[in-house]
């Protein structure tokens, strides 16, 4: 490596001298060559030891990335075994350097790192460390993620609010249904579920039954009115089908007349045969013994 190009000077990093490279500016450049009294050209190579410099021509606290000294902007070598420099080192008592403004914190964007995080210093609480960070605007991330919160909470109350919405309507549809159990089977309940054309509803024996005598009671057409208005009762088919005992009797007495009797007789001579097609599917589950 390089030593010092000082005249008469042998000086060099192996025996723990710092050296200096010369500077970039032409016009301190030029002083440090006259001071050296050579008459060369520098190159990216030449070097001066810190020998060369008096202690005002250092920094008081600044130091280099390897932790020696460094030089001050405007600094001049003058301490050379050839006499007096030309040029010496007058430096003012202070020197202007533009600095670039420090960023202010909320100007950088920072995103959600580790190593970055505020920590609290030591002897400062939580809440003091709290209460500094309270007046700086949060990054574009964080915007970004209250904007997508705040979203989500509004959806969490539509939802909640649907949600109240179908309990009420559970609540109605569940006392309708207790209701309807006061004077319904639960297959005529199962039957108001089906429409119309596609009814395929099994009859229990016991409204099969229930069936013979709301038609005893109101005859063909007030039976056949009860279904037309969508009471749940089986057709006159199924009606006739599921009953085990028939007897083929013929007589000029009417349905009503038939049913005032209380002989169990139903009759097949004025029942209707049309209109009711839809229900024609019925399943029959057996025939009452």
């Amino acid at each position: 490596m390089g030593g010092c190009s000082a005249p008469n000077c042998s000086n060099s990093t192996s025996i723990g001298k710092q050296l200096f490279r010369f500077p970039k500016d032409p016009v301190r450049k030029k002083k440090w060559v006259v001071n050296c009294r050579r008459d060369f050209e520098p190159t990216p190579h030449s070097r001066l030891c810190q020998d060369h410099f008096e202690q005002s021509q250092f920094e008081e606290i600044a130091r280099s990335p390897a932790g020696g000294k460094k030089l001050k902007p405007n600094a001049i070598p003058t301490l050379f075994s050839v006499g007096d420099s030309p040029y010496p080192a007058t430096i003012p008592s202070y020197i202007l350097v533009p600095l670039k403004p420090d960023p202010v914190e909320k100007d950088l964007n920072f995103g959600d790192h580790g190593y970055a995080r505020r920590n609290p210093l030591p002897g400062m609480e939580e809440d003091d460390a709290d209460r500094i960070g309270e007046d700086q605007q949060p990054c574009t991330q964080c915007r970004l993620l209250k904007k997508q919160l705040e979203q989500e909470m509004q959806h969490t109350a539509r939802l909640q609010k649907e949600a109240e919405e179908m309990k009420k309507r559970l609540y109605r549809l569940d006392r309708i249904e207790k209701g309807l159990q006061n004077f319904l089977y639960e297959d005529q309940i199962r039957a108001l579920s089906l429409t119309k054309r596609s009814r395929r509803a099994v009859w229990s024996p016991e409204t099969i039954l229930k069936a013979r005598k709301i038609r005893c009671a109101v005859g063909t057409k007030g039976y056949e009115y009860l279904r037309e208005v969508g009471y749940p009762l089986p057709s006159y088919r199924t009606l006739c089908n599921r009953l085990e005992t028939k007897i083929m009797v013929t007589t000029d007495m009417s349905c009503e007349e038939l049913a005032e009797l209380g002989l169990g007789l139903m009759a097949t001579c004025d029942s209707p045969t049309e209109g009711v097609g839809d229900n024609d599917e019925e399943e029959l589950i057996g025939v009452l013994s």
